[in-house]
This record gives structure tokens, C-alpha cells and sequence, in this order.
């Protein structure tokens, strides 16, 4: 409350903060109890199976549903489907998204049920960010299984891709 003495001696007016100071607290309060607090929503990634009491029970992968991204460098990618010997495409980085929509088309066109497995390799050459992009995509085309494998780059794969020059 303010309040003005006008009695004999000149005095300045003051003004009572204490109703401010309750206000503050009952805004805080209310701000704090209403706002929700959202939830870290984490990518789901498929793990390489290990188990060493029984290594004969693994997750078998057909070789029509299995993509391989090797990330390289310059934001080039080269992708294969199945095995090895598959003949690798090179691409760049903002055109994988269409490799992914046509080969998983194909793999749901074979007729063997189960889910289409993407198999990200980042080699030495790929950036973080190159690695980011090509999960987000792999999110957003909603790819459900998908591997990261960054220690088992086969001999032809890095021969493939050093002729390309992005190795």
C-alpha cells in the first residue's frame, strides 16, 4: 500500500512491497505446478546379438530385406542390398532417402514376412553430422530396424569405396 503522510513535515511516499512479494510467490508457484516437463524421447536401435552361453540362437536376416550404409567422406554414402557381393551405389548423403523408399518397396514386394533392416557402417572418413542425418532420415522414412556397426568394415567394402575416393 502506498502511503503519503501530509502531516507538517515533508515527507517522500514509500510504497509497501510485501503484497508484491506475496504475488511473485503465488505466480511461481502456479507457473511451476502447471508446467509439464516433457520426456527425452530416445531412437530405438537394433544391437548385434551376443550371447555366449548359447551362440546358435541369433536373429537371422534375409538377405532381400537387409541394407548396408557405408558412411564416407565429403557427405558421400554407398549402399548395398543383401551380401557383399552386391555391386555398392554411390550416392550423396541427401539422396539416400530415395534408395531406402525403393528398396524397402522391393523387400516388402518379395513376400517374405518381416521388417526391413538398415545396417549404418560409419567409417574413419564420415562426420558426426553425416551420421546424425542419416538417422533422422532413417526415422522419418520410419524404418523400425535399424543397426549401427562401426568396427566391422569388410575388405571389399573399403576397396569399393577408396576407388570412389571417399574412403
Amino acid at each position: 500500500m502506498a502511503e503519503l503522510n501530509t502531516g507538517g513535515k515533508k515527507s517522500a511516499p514509500r510504497v509497501d512491497m510485501t503484497p508484491m512479494v506475496d504475488l511473485m510467490f503465488l505466480l511461481v508457484t502456479f507457473f511451476i505446478l502447471t508446467t509439464s516437463i516433457s520426456t527425452p524421447q530416445a531412437m530405438d536401435i537394433a544391437k548385434p546379438d551376443k550371447n555366449d552361453k548359447h551362440p546358435e540362437i541369433r536373429q537371422d536376416l534375409k538377405a532381400s530385406k537387409t541394407m548396408t550404409i557405408l558412411l564416407g567422406k565429403k557427405d558421400k554414402v554407398a549402399w548395398y542390398m543383401g551380401t557383399i557381393g552386391s555391386v555398392p551405389h554411390f550416392e550423396s548423403l541427401s539422396q539416400i532417402d530415395k534408395a531406402i523408399i525403393d528398396n524397402r518397396k522391393t523387400a516388402d514386394a518379395s513376400g517374405v514376412p518381416g521388417d526391413f533392416v538398415v545396417l549404418v557402417k560409419p567409417t574413419s572418413g564420415a562426420t558426426f553430422k553425416n551420421f546424425v542425418d542419416i538417422m533422422d532420415e532413417l526415422e522419418i522414412l520410419k524404418v523400425k530396424v535399424r543397426s549401427i556397426d562401426d568396427v566391422n568394415i569388410m575388405a571389399p567394402e573399403k576397396e569399393s569405396m577408396k576407388s570412389q575416393g571417399i574412403l
